[in-house]
């Protein structure tokens, strides 16, 4: 799809401020032109997903507050998870810091508050484990969300449910290869 974009100037007739003078306004219209096979226009993704993310976020929050686990330490545990559960902690430390958006100190604090809370485990061959605390709690919390988003997902359709999976996989993996390409990660 091929976007154009003009900006044209329009004049509004000039309004009396007062008896003595007159002002003129200008005001920029910008017009947007599509060409190509679909002309719909984009939907707000940013928005939707972000809407979405802070509801279930509030329902996580508050199963997370019935185990006594915050937030971010829930994110901690998801994260050394998610890398396959016995990363280095080098590498653990990075991918907090990539996917939390947290300065190296604070990566480094959240993966040894993660290790604090018995979650996981530090060998000492440098590589960090999920405990069998950690896949506990995983799995109580796994099981409450579950309880409280069953009956909503249930409602939709299952093929819409694995596009809309498949779609955000696929945006959270584009994103992360421009990252890489313009040097932000």
């Amino acid at each position: 799809m091929i976007a154009f974009l003009s900006i044209s100037e329009a004049v509004t007739p000039p309004a009396p401020i007062s008896s003595e003078r007159t002002t003129s306004t200008h005001e920029g219209i910008i017009t947007m032109t599509t060409t190509g096979e679909d002309t719909r226009p984009l939907p707000l993704i940013g928005q939707a997903v972000g809407q979405a993310q802070a509801s279930l976020t509030r329902l996580l929050t508050g199963i997370l507050a019935g185990s006594g686990t915050s937030y971010l330490l829930w994110l901690g545990l998801q994260r050394l998870n998610a890398m396959g559960g016995q990363p280095s902690r080098e590498a653990y430390e990075a991918d907090l810091s990539y996917w939390l958006q947290l300065d190296g100190p604070d990566a480094a604090r959240l993966a040894g508050d993660v290790v604090a809370a018995g979650l996981a485990v530090a060998g000492d061959d440098g590589l960090i484990a999920v405990s069998a605390r950690g896949r506990a709690l995983r799995a109580e919390v796994l099981t409450a969300s579950a309880q409280v988003t069953g009956p909503m997902l249930a409602t939709i359709d299952r093929a819409d449910l694995d596009t809309t999976i498949r779609t955000l996989q696929e945006i959270t993996r584009r994103a992360g290869e421009t990252n890489t390409t313009e040097g932000n990660r």
